[in-house]
């Protein structure tokens, strides 16, 4: 019996099978201080949720992922080659693209905490297909070697037992323990609930055209039946928007009496702006970006939310993936690397850019085709030189006029 297969039986005797319990939170959620019960899906109903974990998985899902072999002279190159640079850069298996991979790896950590997918190699030791698991369906455990192991719930019913070195697994906020990472919403559900007990009870208000309900006195006592038939009556024919000002027509001495509560005195339009920055502040998406706080925003003022949103929110994650990916999939780690592209986030007004392209071009910083390239735009012939400007001279040339002077 090989070592592999010999590992696998004691990873099949420490792993335990997911208990009922724990699979059902996983899936269905947990209640919340709101009493609104919170699962992964629910969350994404909530519209801060859904716009902050797709402005973050669509940001990095767009930004260009390439793989570069580091110079023996210092510097770097793209590395076309390597047999991984297709596979990150285009096609990671053979349903999904890269953006599509990277999208669904940033939702997965956004919300869950972690990334899981089997690493596939055929027939020789370079990564062929990276293969996503729903990550409430892995279970991660530790063998006495300090290794990991992972079982995988499948949809059939059968278990799939991975070691490490087969399993790519990223963690977003690692744990205690440091072997799985957080979940925001299981972190964060009484946020995310009271969100959507709120956005539950704006539908209701609308669905009711915004208005208070009413009460119908009656002068006579009526019988449940006619107390049912009344109400429901009146529900039918004047309850929602598309019932919105119809004359009411009321028989035998019955008055209404509205139920005064304005949405201002409930404060309901502040708890949703703070619940909506509460929310943006979990995952760090600038209120900007979600289309909200409009009003004090300028364009230097929005240059400035851009940068900082690059640097303090996606920089990370770019980070946390590319570590991940370069210690799993790598074998010449020391020479090959994969590195995402965020330099077009980066980019500022035309007249900005080229005001900083003519500084490093004249101080020989920066040759033409450098310039060409960040623009995308093709190589010129004789382009890859660099200019030194006339009043520069280096030290050792100072040396030598003094020993010529002397």
């Amino acid at each position: 019996m090989s070592k592999l297969n010999a590992m696998q039986r004691l990873a099949l005797r420490i792993v335990n099978r997911l208990d009922r319990s724990e699979l059902s939170e996983l899936l269905l959620g947990s209640p919340s201080a709101s009493g609104k019960t919170v699962s992964h899906e629910s969350a994404l109903a909530v519209s801060t949720v859904f716009a902050c974990v797709r402005i973050l998985s669509e940001t990095i899902g767009s930004l260009p992922l390439h793989v570069y072999k580091r110079l023996d002279g210092g510097g770097k190159e793209r590395a076309y080659a390597h047999p991984l640079y297709d596979v990150l850069a285009t096609k990671p298996n053979a349903w999904q693209t890269s953006m599509e991979w990277r999208e669904q790896m940033v939702e997965h950590l956004a919300l869950r905490g972690n990334y899981y997918a089997a690493i596939l190699r055929h027939g020789d030791d370079y990564v062929d297909d990276i293969i996503p698991f729903h990550p409430d369906r892995v279970k991660v455990n530790q063998l006495p070697d300090y290794s990991l192991v992972y079982e995988v719930e499948r949809a059939n019913g059968n278990r799939l037992v991975l070691l490490q070195k087969d399993m790519l697994h990223i963690r977003a906020m690692p744990g205690k323990d440091g072997i799985t990472g957080r979940s925001v919403i299981g972190y964060q559900k009484d946020v995310i609930g009271s969100a959507m007990a709120t956005q539950e009870y704006s539908g209701r208000l609308f669905r009711n055209d915004a208005t208070p309900g009413v009460v119908i006195k009656y002068p006579k006592r009526l019988d449940d039946a006619a107390v049912k038939r009344l109400r429901d009556g009146w529900n039918d024919t004047y309850s929602g928007s598309a019932n919105a000002r119809k004359t009411a027509i009321l028989e035998d001495g019955a008055d209404i009496a509205k139920l005064s509560m304005s949405a201002e005195e409930s404060q309901f339009i502040e708890t949703r702006r703070l619940q909506r920055s509460d929310i943006a502040g979990i995952f760090r998406v600038p209120l900007m970006l979600l289309q909200a706080d409009q009003s004090t925003t300028t364009y230097a003022s929005a240059e400035q939310f851009m940068l900082s949103f690059m640097i303090h929110t996606i920089r990370p994650w770019l980070v946390r993936i590319e570590q991940s990916l370069h210690r799993q999939l790598f074998t010449a780690q020391k020479t090959y690397m994969p590195e995402f592209n965020p330099e077009g986030m980066l980019r500022g007004d035309i007249a900005t850019r080229y005001k900083a392209y003519a500084t490093g071009r004249q101080w020989g910083w920066l040759s033409a085709n450098d310039i060409r390239d960040r623009e995308n735009m093709n190589p010129i012939e004789g382009g890859d030189l660099y200019l030194t400007p006339s009043n520069m001279d280096r030290v050792d040339d100072d040396d030598e006029k003094e020993k010529k002077n002397a």
